[in-house]
């Protein structure tokens, strides 16, 4: 009898596909009990219970780099954590087990499950603070965007790559007081904008679908984990992203000091916030521009999702049905 050995590299080509899609469903049905409740916290919360059962399955040694907090205190999936068997490849795991908690508790559209996957020390260990962002899909040449430039110099470049007026450019920002000066700088210049209540990592996503979402470009400041994930996504299909990290104490400059960040004001560019061989898992929870929610039948739920892979830069959609035979129960 011959003993196999398996590489990492052909664990993770198995288990980051269908099995980063469990996770992500558990974690969206889950939430979606307790869609339109009012109750942020519980809906999180059953998301996070659902996400680390199903991550406790897989046969990985996993380290949460990209969590919702950095103290085991915590209930939630926290920077540090060990998930899986632990006998397995080293491998990053990056979550945000119900993006658009408020999107979720209102029954209001775009709230999703996600968790990313990479080989080990690939994905940025950032500190759970804020980040500012810039985003565009792909088919532009290298550097037509910068985070260093202001909105109007962007949207003015980005629509000379297009063809475009600067009028036709549109912009999605997140509904902030924080973002106001980007807002008038936007609408000076004529941009159409987008502004919308939550959802960091879905708005980077559909600068990838422009011909979809009428996205063509993200701006703003919003969590550096949802940076990163968001980044992750962005790299299996192409497009460009930098963000820099909004270290503006000497708490989260020590913080992330220990997490390795030496320089505060670096710009990461998308390489460097999602490296090495990612995979990324989308499932929606309430109905959405990327994903439907799921749905609740007599005896099956229905789930969307989409699932990405930087080696190949595929993208899978994936509709699902669940039975009582499964892991799912109905009740």
């Amino acid at each position: 009898m011959v003993d196999l050995v398996v590489t990492s590299k052909e664990i993770i080509d198995r288990i980051l596909t269908l099995e980063l899609v469990r996770v992500t469903e558990r974690a969206a049905v889950a939430a979606a009990r307790l869609r339109g409740c009012g109750d942020e916290k519980a809906a999180d919360q059953a998301a996070v219970d659902a996400m680390r059962r199903e991550l406790q399955r897989l046969p990985i040694d996993g380290t949460v780099v990209i969590g919702e907090g950095e103290r085991d205190a915590a209930p939630m999936l926290y920077i540090g954590e060990r998930l899986g068997t632990l006998k397995g490849p080293q491998v990053d795991i990056a979550v945000d087990p119900l993006e658009g908690t408020t999107l979720c508790a209102r029954d209001m559209p775009g709230s999703i499950a996600v968790m990313a996957m990479a080989t080990g020390g690939s994905l940025l260990h950032a500190p759970d603070v804020y980040m500012e962002k810039i985003a565009i899909g792909p088919g532009y040449p290298q550097g037509v965007v910068d985070l260093d430039k202001t909105p109007e110099e962007n949207i003015r470049a980005l629509a000379k790559a297009k063809g475009v007026k600067p009028s036709e450019i549109a912009v999605l920002v997140l509904d902030r007081p924080r973002h106001q000066a980007i807002i008038d700088d936007c609408r000076r210049v004529g941009a159409a904008l987008r502004i919308i209540p939550d959802g960091d990592i879905a708005g980077v996503i559909f600068t990838t679908r422009p011909e979809e979402t009428g996205i063509d470009l993200y701006l703003g400041i919003g969590g550096a984990p949802e940076g990163v994930l968001a980044a992750a996504a962005l790299r299996c299909v192409g497009g460009q992203m930098q963000g820099r990290l909004i270290l503006d104490t000497l708490e989260k400059i020590e913080r992330a000091a220990k997490m390795g960040v030496s320089d505060p004001r670096r710009k990461y560019d998308m390489k460097e916030l999602a490296a090495g061989d990612v995979i990324v898992s989308l499932t929606g929870v309430t109905d959405g521009a990327l994903l439907g929610g799921v749905k609740f039948g007599k005896k099956v739920i229905r789930t969307e999702t989409l699932i990405y892979r930087s080696v190949t830069g595929t993208v899978r959609k994936i509709a699902a049905e669940h039975r009582e035979m499964g892991k799912f129960k109905l009740e």
